[in-house]
């Protein structure tokens, strides 16, 4: 997978979402975060189009230490030419966040002087 380094210094990659069993995958843009070890967090607006369904809720940790309760949301990542049912969460960002779930077993490259990124 290739992606690209923004003007911001932020590494983002290409990924495509769909609901559990959904056939319509829609495509965003995903900001890598390795010190996120779920699989995704989506924007609210994304969830809201895909209309994901709830699943439950989860305690996260936030990066100041805090905890907060976050419902989950049903979801279908395609990853490497297979798709996978997930649990993500959502906030109020401009990107999905990719956390290190979806990075394990993979290699990462992220090459800032040229502005890109690589998954294998």
């Amino acid at each position: 997978m290739i992606g690209h380094v923004d003007e911001k210094k932020r590494a983002l990659i290409g990924v495509r979402l769909a609901a559990p069993a959904g056939e319509r995958f829609v495509q965003c843009w995903a900001w890598i975060d390795t010190a996120f070890n779920g699989s995704l967090v989506l924007p609210k607006n994304i969830a809201d189009e895909l209309q994901l369904p709830i699943e439950s809720s989860a305690e996260a940790v936030l990066a100041d230490g805090s905890k907060v309760a976050m419902e989950t949301y049903g979801c279908q990542v395609e990853w490497f030419g297979r798709s996978y049912d997930t649990q993500v969460v959502t906030n109020d960002g401009e990107y999905a966040l990719l956390g290190t779930i979806l990075l394990a077993g993979r290699r990462l490259e992220i090459d800032y002087g040229n502005g890109t990124v690589r998954i294998e």
